[in-house]
């Protein structure tokens, strides 16, 4: 198993104490409150807008209690107004809301220091996140850590002697170093491909792998997807990989292996937006799936009742 400590000889200051309020006479950060218009969101921001259910509570919220959390901004490099570091879905509300002002916690940060915090704030703020959302944050927070630290050869998770970056990014978070290198991955998907792990057609692992075809490649694997309604196993995905690792990669193979029949088992895959409409906003692609197989036990079981008092 990974050791997230090793990350620990590299020294970044801790989320909370950059939202401690101060009168703005020393370092520490000043707490105000700014008109809501004089606010821009982060540069390549990689999370998405809270979904509708769920932000319209915050609008509700917000109405009736106000904003209970500044958000944390940094002067704008233009030299007007503020760049939100975090609280992206509590400006939204504000506006939704009608509200003009809120309050917000101000600090000069370098632009490294900026993304660790952003990246940082969400994952610790949001229970549910897409593995596009994941990816982006990810990358933006370990090129960010590679720079503070001192960035050696392109391509490489090693930042001197004692310093890794996947094991910095891993730190605080459910993932792995191993896993936050996987998630980076997907970054080398196209966009439709991307969708597709994102709305659960296309699973984790043999994306991971598809991720490695070029995109001539991988738009080959989409029509296919699209035009017979399947996606690669794992099994499927890792013999893509190896052909393309060998230059043997064609149209031609790629219809072969995705199309040939799957062996001992079928796989019956649902399109999240097919069924995600009877589950609650945020409800994970796991959850779903636990909640489905739950449900047609009960079906069997009531079933196998009813069959069973029909031949008594």
């Amino acid at each position: 198993m990974t050791n997230k400590s090793s990350a620990s000889e590299v020294s970044f200051r801790p989320l909370d104490d950059l939202f401690e309020p101060t009168d703005g006479s020393g370092e520490k950060p000043l707490l105000t409150e700014l008109p809501v218009d004089t606010l821009v969101p982060f540069e390549k921001h990689p999370f998405k807008e809270y979904p509708e259910e769920k932000m319209q509570e915050m609008v509700e919220s917000v109405s009736e209690y106000g904003v209970l959390m500044p958000i944390l901004v940094r002067p704008h490099k233009s030299g007007e107004g503020y760049e939100i570091i975090s609280g992206h879905n509590r400006v939204e509300a504000c506006k939704r809301a009608g509200i003009t002002r809120i309050p917000a916690t101000v600090r000069e940060l370098d632009d490294d220091t900026a993304v660790i915090i952003m990246v940082d704030s969400n994952l610790r703020q949001r229970d549910k996140l897409l593995p596009s959302e994941k990816a982006k944050a990810y990358q933006m927070k370990m090129e960010a850590m590679k720079r503070k630290a001192g960035r050696p050869g392109k391509n490489s998770c090693q930042v001197g002697t004692n310093f890794r970056a996947d094991n910095a990014v891993a730190e605080n978070t459910d993932d792995s170093a191993r896993q936050v290198q996987r998630f980076i991955r997907l970054n080398n998907l196209t966009t439709p491909l991307l969708s597709y792990v994102d709305d659960g057609t296309l699973a984790f692992n043999p994306a991971v792998e598809v991720s490695y075809l070029d995109p001539a490649d991988q738009q080959v694997v989409f029509e296919i997807m699209e035009r017979d309604q399947i996606s690669p196993s794992l099994s499927q995905a890792q013999k893509l990989h190896k052909l393309a690792q060998i230059g043997k990669i064609s149209e031609d193979a790629i219809e072969a292996v995705m199309t040939v029949e799957k062996p001992m088992y079928e796989t019956i895959t649902f399109r999240r937006n097919t069924v995600e409409k009877y589950f609650p906003a945020g409800t994970s692609g796991r959850e779903i799936e636990q909640t489905i197989i739950r449900l047609l036990e009960d079906y069997q079981r009531k079933h196998e009742n009813i069959t069973s008092l029909e031949e008594r």
